[in-house]
């Protein structure tokens, strides 16, 4: 996603009332590449700028580029000259688009000196910000910033790598990207494209930090939609009333704060995908609503009785289990098999022990273009007995585990070349329980517990030789057993083979 961030200045104002163009329609028309959302900042004349975005808007759809993600916000500042209160406003907004962008633009044509000023200080610290400004004739220029700004810069960078090390990895982008070299991600992908070029719903499963997200926007991507919208939500992350207002929208006064009307993410979508993440967690009245958009393409927004028509693709993805939540009664049978019709599993990180180095290369070079920002940091690798003690881990994070893994071996080492000693101590210690679900037996069942729990302990000593590089002496401290003979005396019970 490409995105404009930029203050509102009284010349965009005063030459909006004569139909012509300043520097935000100037950088919004002609830039080579086209916005796919525009923030416009802004603390004074706020009866002006629902006709500044419309005129925005209008001038965006003559030459036919998006125009459906341009909005005006208001910020908190002191005065248009208080460094304090701007500063505050410009790190928070460029922290956050940045992160969620593929590339920021800034304007330093619009706005105060001290807007200018910040913006330029901030922004220096985030790898894919560029600045642009226009001249007296509406010509538009990049600017390149060529100065060290000491201090300020070096607070800036350290955030940056901040952000990066505690965000999702953006690993891909399309099809084409997505690492398969495992058969069994082959399969899924196979499976994907057939899905991304039909209409149905799809439903994404599998373990926390597979990359479902990732799946949804490749789908979205690589469907009849890729150049339409995709609004995402996280289903878990917000309060059931604002769920409600965040997908359907709402009406001014519909409640507290509500001070005009507002899309909701069903109309923001519109002609595009909605990407529903832990759809699990929604309340039972969304789920009906959902329900309802799926089946006949009408809303509601929220204090409003009219009906809104939407044509929005639905991707919804869960950990969960939903037939299980269906059975006690938590999700809507009905709407389950709503979404329930392209269905994709995401295999574990340790189904996919072909995909692993290619996977960790990737994850290195993010962290390593995150750090490059910082003077003082050391550009890293993985070596090869490194890259072999994380293809023998189980990762039940899966992609998230790894990538915080890898960024804390690489914050905690001065080294370049990082081994098995560096990710061991970066690796969590993890406590595994003992407890077992409740077992039910029936009067005529039988088993053979003998041989039940000897299965069991063949699992668990296999795991452990694994996980250690099949060095007893470590793997018998995991089994919690006395000592290593112990261990090899089991080996031989269980006919488990070593390979040292």
């Amino acid at each position: 996603m490409h995105t404009l961030l930029t203050w509102l200045g009284n010349k965009d104002l005063e030459n909006m009332e004569h139909e012509q163009s300043a520097a935000i329609v100037t950088l919004a028309t002609k830039s080579p590449t086209p916005f796919d959302k525009i923030v416009i900042l802004s603390n004074k004349d706020e009866n002006k700028w629902h006709k500044f975005e419309r005129f925005l808007k209008k001038r965006m759809a003559m030459i036919s580029r998006p125009e459906h993600n341009i909005q005006v916000y208001k910020v908190n500042i002191n005065s248009p000259i208080d460094y304090q209160t701007i500063a505050k406003e410009t790190e928070s907004w460029i922290a956050k688009l940045s992160e969620e962008a593929d590339s920021l633009s800034i304007n330093l044509t619009s706005g105060t000196p001290a807007m200018t000023t910040l913006s330029v200080l901030i922004g220096k610290g985030k790898a894919n910000t560029q600045f642009l400004q226009v001249t007296p004739k509406n010509e538009l220029l990049q600017v390149e910033i060529p100065i060290d700004f000491a201090q300020k810069y070096l607070q800036s960078a350290s955030k940056s790598i901040a952000h990066t090390a505690t965000s999702l990895p953006k690993i891909v982008q399309a099809f084409s990207e997505l690492t398969a070299n495992s058969s069994i991600m082959k399969t899924v992908i196979d499976k994907a494209k057939r899905i991304a070029a039909s209409e149905v719903p799809a439903l994404i499963l599998g373990d926390t930090g597979t990359g479902k997200e990732l799946m949804a926007t490749a789908i979205h991507k690589g469907s009849l939609r890729g150049n339409k919208p995709l609004k995402i939500i996280n289903c878990g992350a917000f309060a059931e009333s604002l769920v409600d207002s965040t997908l359907f929208g709402h009406k001014k006064g519909a409640f507290t704060g509500a001070e005009k009307d507002h899309p909701g993410l069903f109309e923001q979508a519109n002609g595009g995908t909605l990407f529903l993440d832990e759809v699990g967690e929604l309340a039972p009245e969304i789920q009906v609503k959902l329900l309802r958009a799926l089946q006949q393409g009408e809303i509601n927004r929220l204090g409003d009785t009219k009906t809104i028509n939407v044509d929005v693709r639905i991707i919804a993805a869960t950990h969960q289990d939903l037939l299980k939540l269906v059975s006690e009664g938590k999700f809507r049978e009905d709407l389950f098999y709503r979404l329930a019709v392209g269905i994709i599993q995401m295999p574990a990180l340790r189904d996919r022990d072909e995909d692993i180095s290619t996977i960790v290369n990737q994850l290195v070079g993010q962290i390593n273009k995150a750090g490059s920002k910082h003077p003082s940091y050391i550009s890293k690798k993985i070596s090869e007995k490194g890259m072999k003690f994380i293809s023998a881990q189980a990762w039940p994070g899966n992609i998230r585990e790894l990538w915080s893994t890898l960024n804390r071996a690489f914050l905690w080492s001065d080294l370049q070349i990082i081994d098995e000693n560096e990710l061991r101590c970066a690796l969590f210690n993890r406590h595994q329980s003992n407890d077992y679900d409740t077992v039910v037996l029936s009067y005529n069942d039988k088993i053979d517990i003998t041989q039940l729990t000897e299965k069991y302990q063949k699992s668990y000593v296999k795991a452990a030789l694994k996980a250690s590089g099949n060095v007893k002496k470590h793997a018998t401290k995991m089994l919690g057993l006395k000592d290593h003979q112990t261990l090899s005396n089991w080996m031989k019970r269980l006919g488990i083979e070593s390979d040292k």
